[in-house]
């Protein structure tokens, strides 16, 4: 059966359970990777780890190194001219150039009514209290290239980067046999990128957050990607900030009796074809649901350019049969999915029972393939069950709070005798004193 259904305690069993990410577990077939590319068996944290240390040593020697050695070839520069980047764009068919301008000018739009404003706040005695809000100087947004180019990640990274003031957006994306797909250079001349650097893997994240001789290091690197992309980006996070360390792509459907399983299904699909890690899970009361969207993946699955990536994702998808719809989203809570979309006739009324969720997709109409390119928010979500504390990718992940403290003599005097009883009690004598030196002073 290509898409099981199960009792709420076989899923909490099975495909509701996520192991940690990076808790280690590799694949067969990766291991094997590893063994070929380094001729000695190693984990993914030590793999990552050499090939960092080594750009950050060698430069472009080491990228070159590492690109050559994991894919096959290297470029001959990593480094994309402004005149190719403007020909991809002209030269690409006028329709999808025209889409990637609607996605952008969405993104743009919606990610302007989000940003945060500098204020102070004037205090009874004449201090003043604050918040100054800067963007940051450089950032690098990861665009996934390897079974398949992301334009719509590049833009959701980018243009939102833009909107909150980055000085300096570069991206770095997998060059394939033929080079960068044209549509990833298209995106972004559309985004205005300042760089667009022809390297991925570990590697492309280890040069944005140390620098060679041709990149630049950044402040921040954003972006999905691969096992050994999330792991190189834990790993130099705190030389540089990243935004999280995304997992497989995940949508739990939460449907009713009166939903149409020929578009459910479709959905699932969609979500699946992403990467054989996917989860597509639906929860529903309906069990005659249910068995209809099993009947409809089976059928809609057959055409599918990337069927087996699909079969495979669906071997940890399935699903879920609950007492009704207030237990559907409670499993969904206790999931938190990257994506919760609610099939049901009053969707809006479920709303405010969603506590974890990276985006909530509100009826048929709502449907998350319209997240990932032209609603507006990023797609950029917390996946494995991080959506419990995490957000999307948004421009407060681009700004930075500076504080601002001004103080007159009379608020300075008001509030120092708390804070000189709070240093003593910590015993910090310095502080202490710099207090009782301004309090006996006039």
């Amino acid at each position: 059966m290509q898409f099981p259904i199960y009792t709420p305690a076989e899923a909490s069993a099975g495909i509701l359970h996520r192991a940690p990410i990076g808790d280690g577990a590799i694949s067969p077939t990766l291991a094997a990777g590893l063994q070929r590319v380094f001729g000695e068996p190693l984990g993914v944290e030590e793999a990552v780890a050499r090939i960092l240390q080594s750009v950050r040593n060698d430069g472009d020697t080491g990228l070159r190194v590492w690109t050559e050695r994991i894919d096959g070839s290297a470029p001959e520069t990593f480094v994309i001219s402004a005149a190719e980047i403007k020909q991809a764009y002209e030269t690409i068919d006028p329709a999808l150039r025209d889409a990637l301008h609607f996605s952008a000018d969405r993104i743009r739009a919606f990610h302007e009514r989000q940003r945060e404003r500098s204020w102070v706040h004037f205090e009874e005695h004449g201090g003043a209290l604050g918040q100054l809000i800067r963007p940051l100087s450089s950032v690098g947004v990861y665009a996934p290239g390897g079974t398949a180019p992301y334009p719509s990640t590049l833009l959701m990274g980018a243009v939102t980067a833009r909107v909150a003031g980055v000085e300096r957006v570069v991206v770095a994306t997998p060059a394939g046999r033929d080079g960068i797909a044209p549509v990833i250079l298209a995106a972004a001349h559309v985004a205005e990128v300042d760089e667009v650097y022809a390297v991925g893997g570990a590697q492309a994240v280890g040069a944005l957050a140390y620098g060679t001789e041709t990149i630049t290091a950044v402040d921040k690197i954003v972006g999905p990607g691969n096992i050994f992309v999330v792991t190189a980006k834990r790993q130099v996070f705190g030389m540089v900030d990243i935004d999280s360390l995304p997992g497989p792509t995940e949508t739990l459907v939460v449907a009713d009796a009166n939903a149409d399983p020929v578009l459910v299904a479709a959905d699932l699909l969609a979500q699946a074809e992403h990467d054989t890690q996917s989860a597509a899970i639906l929860v529903t009361p309906s069990r005659d649901l249910a068995e209809a969207v099993q009947t409809q993946i089976a059928s809609q699955l057959e055409p599918l350019t990337r069927k087996a990536i699909i079969e495979e994702a669906l071997q940890q998808s399935g699903a879920v049969i609950c007492a009704d719809l207030a237990a559907g989203v409670a499993l969904s809570n206790g999931y938190g999915p990257e994506h919760l979309c609610l099939h049901v006739d009053h969707p809006w009324e479920l709303l405010g029972t969603v506590t974890n969720a990276g985006g909530v997709f509100l009826g048929e109409h709502a449907y998350e393939v319209l997240g990932d390119y032209t609603a507006g928010p990023t797609h950029v979500m917390p996946t494995m069950g991080t959506a419990r504390f995490a957000s999307p990718l948004s421009t407060r992940d681009f700004t930075k709070i500076i504080s601002i403290f001004g103080m007159s003599e009379a608020e300075s005097r008001a509030i120092a005798p708390a804070a000189q009883l709070l240093a003593e009690s910590e015993g910090l004598t310095a502080h202490a004193n710099a207090v009782r030196l301004r309090l006996e002073s006039r």
